[in-house]
């Protein structure tokens, strides 16, 4: 087997991201520095810690492994990191005070309190199972959620109480509904106000979303899982707003909820408190200022877009000064706005705001949609490029002209008191976060993550008149002009995602299938991210063939470019908007594909969340063409290629019933085709002998179909 430890290092080290800093958070005087981490790139169990940025020296603040309670993870708990696809074990996450002096955490459904200046761990007698618990800006109180009801306890222990009960097993307080947690990027349902006496919370009422049920073969006598789930052109959950002041007092939130059904993003600091809400068609989006002793709500900004306006993650927000800071498509392209203004410059597309420190907006943006850089922006300073892992920064010289840092990309990033801490990844490093300010030298917060076995060999290419950005990676010993290699197209292609990236990272498991014996290709096409308003929405009503044309514009300029590359041998492999392109391939263009591997495909569009699905094809009642056309079970009886399948049993993002309706429809076509159904597994194979040994028979199935040798996959 060619490079067999790596399939087990890919698979012990979850893609290589254990023991890596995450989670940071930076205290208001720039000085202290707290994340989480496991202790090894093995190890799934996160603990707290905190770093002094002078001197460099960290402290463990929470030990998961000297608690009491073990990993009983409340149902909820696990639902939402499968929604972030955080699946870490310990301290997944965790909430601070604004003075990042106390942090909350919720651990084994029981809530724990560590003072971060003196590491005093306490464990408080909250009603449970303990769910997000956050603290008071002051520290005073902790917030959190116990079976669907918010709840408030003193940081002394004193005065559990409820402010807000469900009056049904389907209503909840406090919680992201699933449309919220899974694609609006939105995991949270509470916000404090800046003095601490009352909480801005959202009810979700599930009543009249479809109940799906999820059931593993591997058990018969588990009952299965039942899941409300709102798929395209049914009912959403219903979702209000109220404030709840720890008097016992309530005040309704006047929100009309039916015409902007979705709530985006809620903030509430000393600028005041403004929330974001959309429309079902995705086509109107409102921010709105919320006076609470009222409820009231006066609109700041309203935008508009005949086909969806895009939400920006941290925002809205506030300055100190009270300027609104926001995100928008101004003049074709992606833009930050403060206090109504553009600040960034044509070209320059904005990705996330980061935080705001003062009047420092931080954020990341693409002039190159291979790269995610670091950006700030202030009154004083302007717009400036930070360059995470040195001291120094390049300031613009105007508005329309910067000059480049650094390359790479940017996963996270947090601001506090002058210093900035980004979590990045490059060419030639693997992920790396580092704390630095401008007069002294940057600190490098320790990574545990393991060095892969197996290193890329990419070469990037721009296919095609739209430029294409595509990667092609040979085996490790391959010599240019030596011999034809068969092609394996390794896609993701769909419009929440990004495949080509200037970091080695998301090409290890690409190079591992060129050491079989392939050239690979990876292509991003019309509708990825990093390229603009315009750009993305070349893919509305119809995201399947344009994409899929992409695919095959980016292998014909890479041949072209690669003699070496054969196209009489072509594959394609792919996991979830991939796993459809990959089968979309060989149902409609079996021309140039000659087998695919489908993993998690959404078969059927209108079985998919009405949130992301309704954004690209609309509601299914309008538009039944689109939905069609984005569907692959029509195009059964055309497959004359070989397909294998792969689904996990219990996977509640892209349900079972998808695979199963294909395989039907494939199966009464009389068209032969392989299944593999992965037991226990949700969207994310974390088992790791299911994971190393799915890959070794996507392999063999793939060198098969291709004539080549099975052995080297053995």
């Amino acid at each position: 087997m060619i490079h067999s430890d790596f399939l087990r290092q890919l698979a012990r080290t979850r893609r290589f991201t254990l023991g890596v800093p995450r989670h940071v958070r930076v205290s208001p005087d720039g000085q202290r520095v707290v994340f989480v981490r496991s202790a090894s790139g093995t190890d799934a169990t996160r603990s707290l810690w905190s770093v002094d940025v002078d001197s460099g020296e960290e402290r463990l603040l929470v030990d998961p492994a000297k608690l009491a309670g073990g990993e009983d993870v409340p149902e909820e708990v696990r639902r939402l990191q499968e929604r972030s696809r955080d699946l870490a074990a310990g301290v997944t996450d965790y909430a601070t005070d604004a003075g990042l002096r106390v942090a909350a955490i919720g651990l084994a459904g029981r809530l724990w309190t560590v003072d971060l200046l003196s590491g005093e761990l306490t464990a408080l007698p909250a009603t449970g199972p303990v769910i997000d618990p956050r603290p008071s800006p002051s520290g005073e109180h902790i917030a959190y959620v116990a079976s669907g009801a918010l709840r408030v306890i003193g940081a002394d222990g004193g005065g559990d109480r409820a402010l807000a009960i469900p009056d049904d097993a389907d209503v909840s307080y406090g919680l992201a509904e699933y449309a919220a947690a899974e694609d609006m990027h939105r995991l949270r349902g509470f916000w404090w106000s800046p003095d601490g006496d009352r909480l801005l919370v959202a009810k979700v009422d599930n009543r009249r979303v479809p109940i799906w049920h999820l059931a593993d073969p591997g058990d018969p006598l588990a009952a299965p899982t039942t899941i409300r789930y709102p798929a395209a052109g049914t009912a959403n959950a219903e979702v209000t707003l109220s404030v709840r002041g720890l008097d016992g007092s309530t005040v309704d939130v006047d929100w009309d909820n039916e015409a902007h059904e979705y709530l985006i993003a809620a903030h509430w600091s000393r600028g005041g408190a403004v929330v974001s809400v959309q429309s079902r068609d995705h086509s109107s989006l409102l921010v709105r200022r919320l006076d609470p002793d009222t409820g009231a709500l006066t609109t700041l900004r309203a935008e508009s877009d005949p086909a969806w306006v895009t939400p920006f993650r941290g925002v809205p927000a506030y300055t100190d000064g009270g300027e609104l800071v926001w995100g928008a498509n101004v003049d074709g392209s992606y833009r930050l706005l403060v206090d109504g203004e553009a600040v960034t410059p044509d070209g320059l597309q904005l990705r996330e705001v980061h935080g705001v420190d003062g009047d420092v907006v931080l954020f990341s943006a693409s002039d190159e949609p291979t790269e995610i850089d670091l950006w700030a922006w202030s009154r004083a300073s302007g717009l400036v490029q930070l360059a995470p892992g040195r001291s120094g920064v390049a300031t613009l010289a105007s508005p329309g002209r910067h000059e480049k840092a650094g390359s790479g990309v940017v996963y996270e990033a947090a601001i506090g008191g002058g210093t900035v801490v980004a979590h990045t990844a490059t060419w030639d490093s693997g992920f790396a976060v580092t704390a630095w300010r401008d007069d002294r030298e940057p600190v490098t917060i320790a990574s545990h993550a393991e060095a892969a076995s197996l290193t890329p060999r990419v070469t990037l290419l721009r296919a095609g008149s739209a430029k294409l950005r595509t990667a092609v990676l040979f085996p490790t010993d391959h010599e240019p002009g030596s011999k034809p290699l068969p092609v394996l197209l390794d896609p993701y292609g769909g419009p929440a995602g990004q495949r080509v990236l200037a970091t080695q990272h998301g090409y290890r498991v690409s190079q591992w299938f060129a050491e079989l014996g392939f050239a690979v290709v990876v292509a991003d096409g019309r509708g990825t991210p990093g390229r603009g308003p315009a750009w993305d929405r070349t893919i509305y009503l119809d995201k399947a063939m344009p994409v899929l044309d992409d695919q095959i514009t980016a292998l014909r300029a890479a041949a072209e470019t690669h003699p070496d590359l054969d196209l009489s041998r072509v594959a394609i492999r792919g996991w979830s908007y991939g796993g459809f392109l990959a089968a979309l391939a060989v149902l409609r263009r079996p021309d140039v594909f000659h087998a695919a591997v489908a993993g998690a495909a959404p078969s059927d569009a209108r079985l998919y969340g009405t949130y992301y699905q309704e954004r690209y094809l609309g509601h299914p009642d309008e538009h039944p063409g689109a939905y069609a056309d984005a569907s692959l079970l029509d195009d059964a009886p055309n497959l004359t290629r070989p397909l294998l399948l792969i689904h996990g049993l219990v996977d509640d993002n892209v349900h079972p019933a998808h695979v199963f309706k294909l395989s039907a429809a494939l199966q009464r076509a009389g068209r032969e085709h392989t299944l593999l159904a992965l037991p226990n597994t949700t969207h994310i194979p974390l088992d790791a002998d299911i994971s190393v040994n799915m890959f070794r028979q996507e392999a063999r199935f793939l060198l098969n179909a291709l004539g080549m040798d099975t052995t080297v996959a053995d």
